[in-house]
């Protein structure tokens, strides 16, 4: 880890007149703020900043914020969160991509900093701690998840509990207490057979453990502690609770377990089941539109106060009239989205994010004494507002009737939807497959919109979030999910909203698959087609999944169940049909990609030379899926700016 001396910027958001379009590269920066924390005695904040390129801790005196220091995370490094573990050590997780006999893998670590003397250590790694670490066909020690923290223990601020195993990879994790500063680790409870994830209460006591049985077929266990004792019971002994159970946590009673649950509904709410009288006593929220998201906790911690879930937008909504310090920022910034980071314990600060469809936001302070609000750091310094496209919510019918929820982000030339006539478009599919677009700001899509082109992002059925029944059609049915993304396009057209000779298909990971799809299958709707890091032959990600622990099973869930046979697989794989592809193609990937490996692209790539398409190549050296690095993400938005330039023309939409 590499150290920064520097000061921390305060500045305000200036509203700006509009300018030309902003150039790739602004849109390709990694955003200038990942996470941050107050330390407990609210003296210092540790903020996770973009710097050049490289995220770097910093440290910053929140009544100085020229008082700053800071060091660097180190190339291939991408964090997750950042927290105080107490009021000198802070604690960074974070992930990065390794090779295990040749398959890329993601490793997760954490890394604990002393703030007196800015130095740091990796706080758990194979072969660390007191663990032997294991073997696993290679001479190197290798555990995959060493940043899997169950309990902060907000009551011990020396100590934090993960979970981990001393013997290998594959074998159940213990919990173990380790103290951050230290590194010395104590075990709390060994390993239960086939658990792979704890749970504890709010008093930050282990209560659950969950996990599957078996690598191929999917039989759940799960393990519940009584409140004061030492007897862990499988579920069988509480009827009505499934070893399946999606598990939210605690209330502040500890016999209260938190779980998700349809009750007869289509989507999925929260309710209470009591360990104590061994059933479900009450519903704590259910929407019959959207599933519940996660719970949220009063400030100290110590009860949940309501929960959140993602209509439109993220929504919040508390059990009771709490009266909460965001209340306040909601109301005076009532056209954002405002995300809670952290606040201090004694309440004088709060950190949050403020941002909307066409505004990337960024990092913000409330001092509560005097309710002044300040922005500390935008996400992306190099784009104004104004100079971004206005996004508004649709709906479409697929071929059978069922409404599309959908998304259209316009040029910054286009003020109303009554100008949205003959743009050229990018359909714009969501990766995962069973993913979720909202109305949030995407830098892709404004990057789009930006050199001209409208935008239609959809949430086809698969997607997540709408209840069970939408998630199915899709799941269990991959050509239908296509075929929602190809009757959005042809709404775009039936409406008059794009130019029919302008439309082009881009995605990435999955949306990379729907776009090869749809350039395959209806070349005369599409003028062009991006994959980036899309999955391109169905059959060798399935072997691919099945190298990984429970693969068999993820397989399954994720891709077999979505087909009839293997000739439908072969039907509905891009490789299988890379020979028929006429429409121009631009594909990209990165050779360390752990979601989508690098032999997708190499194996279409081979394919397509029978093919008389003109495809544009392009290829990332150490790179992941997701462009990570922040000159290959700026190259590839420079190089498809090229591309889509050449296929559908500059669009006389775009700022001058």
């Amino acid at each position: 880890m590499q150290k920064f001396l520097f000061s921390f910027i305060f500045f305000m958001t200036m509203v700006c007149n509009a300018n030309a379009a902003p150039p790739p590269e602004a849109f390709g920066q990694l955003p200038g703020t990942y996470d941050a924390a107050i330390s407990p005695d609210a003296k210092n904040m540790a903020v996770i900043v973009n710097q050049n390129g490289q995220y770097v801790v910093q440290i910053v005196n929140l009544k100085n914020s020229n008082d700053a220091s800071g060091v660097g995370l180190g190339k291939g490094v991408k964090p997750l969160w950042v927290k105080w573990a107490n009021n000198t050590q802070v604690l960074v997780s974070f992930w990065q991509s390794e090779k295990l006999g040749g398959v890329p893998v993601t490793t997760g670590y954490i890394y604990t900093l002393d703030t007196e003397t800015m130095k740091g250590k990796i706080l758990v790694r194979p072969g660390q701690n007191g663990s032997t670490g294991s073997r696993l066909g290679t001479s190197a020690l290798f555990r995959q998840y060493n940043n899997d923290v169950i309990d902060f223990l907000d009551n011990d601020p020396d100590h934090i509990l993960m979970a981990y195993s001393d013997v290998g990879n594959t074998h159940p994790p213990d919990i173990k207490k380790v103290n951050v500063a230290t590194v010395r680790d104590t075990t709390v409870k060994r390993g239960l057979c086939n658990v792979q994830t704890w749970y504890t209460d709010l008093r930050g006591e282990p209560r659950i453990g969950q996990g599957l049985k078996d690598k191929s077929t999917e039989q759940w266990v799960l393990r519940i502690r009584e409140v004061n004792g030492d007897k862990w019971h499988n579920s069988d002994d509480y009827p009505g609770l499934n070893a399946n159970a999606s598990i939210y946590g605690f209330t502040k009673d500890p016999n209260e377990l938190i779980i998700g649950a349809y009750q007869g509904k289509d989507t999925r709410g929260l309710y209470v089941y009591d360990l104590r009288v061994k059933k479900m006593t009450r519903k704590l929220f259910h929407n019959d539109k959207y599933d519940v998201g996660n719970v949220i906790l009063n400030s100290d911690g110590s009860d949940v106060i309501g929960v959140s879930y993602v209509g439109e937008s993220v929504e919040k909504e508390l059990f009771d009239a709490y009266d909460t310090s965001l209340d306040y920022v909601r109301s005076q910034l009532p056209d954002r989205t405002i995300d809670f980071i952290d606040q201090s314990k004694n309440s004088e600060y709060i950190l949050f994010n403020a941002s909307n469809a066409y505004d990337p936001g960024g990092l913000m302070i409330m001092e509560t004494s005097t309710k002044k609000i300040q922005m500390l750091k935008s996400k992306y310094a190099k784009l104004e507002p104004n100079d971004l496209g206005l996004v508004v919510n649709v709906r479409y019918s697929a071929r059978d009737g069922v409404k599309i929820p959908a998304y259209v982000t316009l040029p910054p030339t286009v003020n109303d939807t009554a100008s949205i006539k003959n743009l050229p478009f990018i359909v714009l599919p969501h990766g995962g497959p069973y993913a979720r677009e909202s109305d949030r700001f995407d830098y892709l899509a404004q990057f789009f919109a930006t050199r001209g082109y409208g935008v239609l992002q959809m949430n086809f059925r698969g997607s997540s979030g709408y209840g069970k029944t939408f998630e199915d059609q899709g799941r269990e049915n991959w050509v239908v999910m296509q075929e929602d993304v190809e009757d959005g396009a042809k709404w775009l057209l039936k409406k008059g909203y794009a130019d029919p000779d302008r439309m082009c298909i881009a995605g990435w990971s999955y949306g990379g698959y729907a776009a090869l799809m749809g350039a395959l299958k209806n070349p005369d709707l599409y003028s062009c087609a991006i994959s980036m890091a899309g999955v391109t032959d169905l059959q060798d990600i399935i072997r691919d999944v099945e190298k990984y622990q429970f693969g068999k099973i993820t397989a399954r869930n994720f891709i077999l169940k979505g087909f009839e046979s293997k000739d439908d697989i072969k039907a509905n794989s891009p490789v299988k049909l890379a020979d028929t592809l006429i429409t121009p193609l631009f594909l990209a990937h990165g050779t360390a990609d752990q979601r989508v490996h690098f032999d997708q692209y190499k194996r279409m790539k081979s394919a397509l030379r029978k093919s008389d398409a003109d495809v544009t190549y392009l290829e990332f050296k150490e790179e992941d899926h997701f462009l990570s690095n922040q000159n290959n993400r700026q190259k590839f938005l420079v190089e498809i700016d090229k591309f889509l330039k050449k296929h559908i023309g500059k669009s006389e939409f775009v700022k001058p």
